[in-house]
C-alpha cells in the first residue's frame, strides 16, 4: 500500500510516493502489493531491473518477484540478461526443462551462474506451469570475458561462406585461445600476459574481420541467408567489444584508463537489446535484468571520477519514455562487495561483508530512514516534479555511493532493509 497519510510518519515529503510491499518472496501467491508498478511501465516497451550490488539474495528474490508481475501482469514476454549471446542460448534448453536442475553448472559458466543462478533456477521451476516456457536472451559480453564463445560460432559461419580467409581466423583463435578465465577479473590478466604485438594483431585481425563481414554482406547471405549473417556479425561485434574491454579493465585496475572506457560495453548492451527489438513482434515487450549501473539513465560516477555512460542513456535517449529504469538498492549495514584478486578462486575474486556508513543526507537510502520505513521493503516512484523527489542526489551502489540526480537515473527504486550474500554462489575451485 501507498505510506498511508494517517501515519505518524506522514509529515515526510516523500510519503506520497513511496509504496510499502509485503515481501521479496517470490513463491508468494499474491502479486498486489506490486500494482503500483503497473502505472510506471504501462508506456514502456523495455522495463530494466537493476541490483545496487552483484550476488545479494534479497535482489534475487525482489527480481523474481518482479519478474513474476510483469510477465503475469504487465504483459511482457522475454527476459534479457546480464550475460553473452551465447551463454542464453545454452540455458535455454535446460531452463524449458531439459536435464535436471543441477546440470545448470553444465551448460553455463561459473560466473553466469554466481550471477544468475537462483534467478535462472526460479524460472526453471516458473515454466513448469507455463504452455509457452519463458526464454532468455543474452544481452551483455560473455561473462567470462573471453574471445572464443564469439570467435567459434563466427570462424564456423566463416568456413562455410569463405573459405579464403581460413588462415586469418585460425591464427586469431590461436591467440584468443590463450585468454582464459571464468570471469573479467581472471581473464584480463591473461590478456596482459600476452606479447604485446599479439595483442595488437589481434585487435587489428579482429577489426579486418569486421569490415571484411560488413562489405561483403550481399555475398555472405547469397552462400547462407540473412539470419546466419546477422547472428555472425553480432558475435563477432561481440568478440571486437571484448577485446576492447580486456584492454580497458587492465588500464583501469592499473589506474591508468581513460575516463569513460568501459562505455564501449554499455553501448554494445544497448545495441543488443536494440537488435532484438528489431527482430521481435509489436507486441513483444522485453524486461531487461542487470546492475543498476548498467541500466541507469546518467553518467555512471564515482568520486567525481567518470566511469561510463551506461545502457541505459543509450535505451532512455533512443525510446523515451517506452524505457522505464527500476533501480534495487537497500538500507543494510553491509553488504557484500568484490573483492581481489584472489588467487584460489577461478573467478578472480571474492565476496566479503563490507560495513557500511549510515546513508547520507540527500540520499535515497537516508530518505527511507528518515520516513521511518528503513525497516520494510519498498518501491519508491520517482517520477514527480515535486521538488522533494528532486533534491535526491545520492545512492548506494555496491559498497560505495554514487552521486546522481536520482530521479532522473531512474523511475522508481525498490528498497529492501537487508543485504545478504547469496547463498548459491561460490567463489573456491
Amino acid at each position: 500500500m501507498t505510506f498511508p497519510t494517517s501515519s505518524g510518519h506522514s509529515a515526510h515529503p516523500l510519503a506520497g510516493h513511496i509504496t510499502v510491499l509485503n515481501t521479496v518472496d517470490p513463491d508468494e501467491p499474491l502479486l498486489d502489493d506490486l500494482h503500483p508498478l503497473r502505472a510506471i511501465v504501462e508506456d514502456a516497451r523495455v522495463v530494466a531491473i537493476g541490483e545496487g550490488a552483484h550476488f545479494v539474495h534479497e535482489f534475487t528474490l525482489a527480481r523474481a518477484r518482479l519478474l513474476r508481475y510483469l510477465l503475469e501482469h504487465c504483459g511482457f514476454t522475454v527476459v534479457a540478461l546480464e550475460m553473452g549471446s551465447g551463454d542464453a542460448a545454452a540455458v535455454n534448453p535446460w531452463l524449458a526443462g531439459e536435464g535436471d536442475e543441477d546440470d545448470l553448472s553444465q551448460v553455463a559458466g561459473r560466473h553466469t551462474v554466481n550471477l544468475f543462478g537462483e534467478l535462472l533456477r526460479r524460472l526453471r521451476r516458473y515454466n513448469r506451469d507455463r504452455s509457452h516456457p519463458v526464454q532468455i536472451v543474452g544481452i551483455d559480453l560473455p561473462n567470462s570475458l573471453t574471445l572464443l564463445p564469439d570467435l567459434d560460432p563466427v570462424a564456423g559461419y566463416l568456413r562455410m561462406v569463405d573459405e579464403g580467409i581460413t588462415d586469418m581466423v585460425a591464427g586469431l583463435l590461436r591467440t584468443a585461445g590463450a585468454i582464459t578465465g571464468a570471469s573479467a577479473a581472471a581473464s584480463a590478466p591473461r590478456w596482459a600476459s600476452l606479447d604485446p604485438a599479439d595483442q595488437e594483431s589481434l585487435t587489428a585481425g579482429l577489426a579486418r574481420l569486421s569490415l571484411r563481414m560488413r562489405a561483403l554482406e550481399p555475398l555472405y547471405v547469397a552462400r547462407s541467408d540473412q539470419h546466419d549473417y546477422d547472428v555472425a556479425r553480432r558475435h563477432l561485434e561481440a568478440a571486437c567489444h571484448t577485446d576492447y574491454m580486456l584492454r580497458a579493465m587492465n588500464t583501469l585496475l592499473s589506474g591508468s584508463g581513460l575516463p569513460d572506457d568501459t562505455s564501449i560495453r554499455d553501448h554494445y548492451m544497448a545495441l543488443c537489446v536494440t537488435w532484438h527489438l528489431e527482430r521481435l513482434g509489436p507486441d513483444d515487450r522485453v524486461i531487461v535484468v542487470a546492475h543498476n549501473n548498467h541500466i541507469q539513465k546518467t553518467l555512471v560516477t564515482y568520486d567525481g571520477y567518470p566511469t561510463a555512460l551506461p545502457m541505459g542513456h543509450h535505451l532512455a535517449r533512443g525510446l523515451g519514455r517506452h524505457y522505464r529504469a527500476v533501480g534495487l538498492t537497500h538500507t543494510a549495514g553491509e553488504v557484500p562487495d568484490m573483492v581481489w584478486p584472489a588467487e584460489d578462486s577461478p573467478v578472480g575474486f571474492t565476496i566479503e561483508p563490507v560495513r557500511l556508513d549510515a546513508p547520507p543526507p540527500g540520499s535515497l537510502e537516508r530518505a527511507l530512514v528518515d520516513a521511518g520505513l528503513a525497516a520494510g521493503v519498498t518501491l519508491t516512484d520517482l517520477r514527480s516534479p515535486d521538488p522533494e523527489v528532486r533534491a535526491l542526489d545520492s545512492i548506494r551502489s555496491q559498497s560505495a555511493t554514487m552521486d546522481t540526480p536520482v530521479a532522473q537515473t531512474f523511475d522508481a527504486v525498490l528498497c529492501t532493509p537487508t543485504a545478504t550474500t547469496d547463498p548459491t554462489t561460490t567463489f573456491t575451485s
